[in-house]
């Protein structure tokens, strides 16, 4: 909840057409279920994004964010606004940075599927453009790109039983599970042969690592899931997408990051696709980022590009779920038009960090 801040967001636009939530029961439920929610409503969406859908819900001064997953089917235990509520209706007490959840429905009679209700926060995100006045600053973007690293040590080192989270998920044998996961739903997803792609899954099982550490993990970590101050992008006020916040390897969360972490010097597709604007000279080097990241934790990181490579793989994977639910016309939205290239392109990255 927040209240009586009205801001101009130009993230916010009226909902898309066919993502339009329906009224007639939510607004009632809203009414009977959220502290707050006495003045009239309005809605609108927020544009960013590419798979869950994000309104806000302004009741006269009390403003809300609503999260559902995206149209048309969706992987088993992906999208989960369940698993979100669980996370952040708990985790907001030790880690300040993750927004309070207040409500969770799985009756799909109110609007069609599964959704949470949770705090809206003011600021910025930061995408894959910087903005001008920051990238004229190189001091500004290292202490950005450091501000993104000691969050991530942040939340790695948040104690999971003082967040009553000790149970989420099954950190036991994890990483074995996310690679036998994620490489089905390739198969699943694929819609043409991929023959760098079966080269990158046999090299990863082939060098499986040795897990060390459990930790929550946020599993979709990077610059776009934060926002920011605008009067100062190094001071983060949330970190956003819990859907897949689970127990596990914390070097996944780091692989993850690095994967999206370019720098000046790298392949130009790879700066093209990646979601962070790191490639602005004045952030900090990958080399740089996994220093940092081991002075924090004390965790060891000498089998990092197993992890690496292997969020460039995952990456893939999520670009093309979301290039094949447009393929079959599952959503309208032209920006996923291109993602199959998008997906190739991650996959031969992956092939590059080990060498395969």
């Amino acid at each position: 909840m927040q209240l009586g801040k009205p801001l101009h967001d130009p993230e916010l636009i009226q909902p898309r057409a066919d993502e339009r939530l329906e009224l007639v029961r939510l607004e009632p439920y809203l009414r009977a279920h959220l502290p707050g929610a006495d003045g009239p409503l309005s809605v609108q969406q927020f544009s960013g994004g590419h798979a869950n859908l994000s309104y806000m819900l302004r009741f006269g001064e009390t403003e809300y964010v609503l999260r559902r997953p995206p149209l048309g089917p969706i992987a088993p235990s992906s999208h989960d606004m369940r698993r979100e509520y669980r996370v952040l209706s708990k985790l907001y007490r030790v880690f300040p940075l993750a927004p309070r959840s207040y409500l969770f429905c799985d009756d799909h009679s109110i609007i069609g599927a599964d959704f949470q209700v949770m705090e809206r926060r003011h600021g910025i995100v930061i995408r894959k453009h910087i903005p001008q006045a920051i990238n004229d600053k190189p001091a500004l973007k290292r202490r950005i790109g450091e501000m993104v690293v000691d969050v991530l040590i942040a939340l790695h080192k948040v104690d999971r039983q003082a967040a009553v989270l000790e149970d989420l998920g099954r950190p036991q044998g994890f990483v074995k599970r996310q690679l036998d996961g994620w490489s089905e739903r390739w198969r699943a997803a694929a819609h043409e042969d991929n023959v760098a792609m079966k080269r990158l899954i046999a090299w990863l099982y082939d060098h499986f690592p040795a897990s060390r550490e459990q930790s929550l993990l946020h599993n979709d970590y990077k610059l776009d899931n934060m926002m920011v101050e605008g009067d100062d992008p190094a001071k983060p006020v949330a970190v956003l997408d819990w859907d897949m916040c689970t127990s596990g390897d914390p070097l996944l969360d780091l692989g993850y990051l690095l994967n999206q972490w370019v720098e000046p010097d790298d392949n130009p597709i790879w700066i093209q696709e990646t979601a962070m604007p790191t490639a602005a000279g004045g952030f900090p080097s990958r080399r740089e980022v996994i220093e940092r990241y081991a002075r924090g934790t004390g965790f060891d990181v000498g089998e990092i590009d197993w992890y690496y490579a292997f969020a460039a793989m995952k990456f893939a994977v999520i670009i093309q779920q979301i290039y094949i639910r447009y393929r079959r016309g599952q959503t309208q939205d032209q920006r996923f038009a291109s993602f199959d290239e998008r997906a190739r392109a991650f996959v031969d990255k992956g092939c590059v960090v080990i060498g395969c």
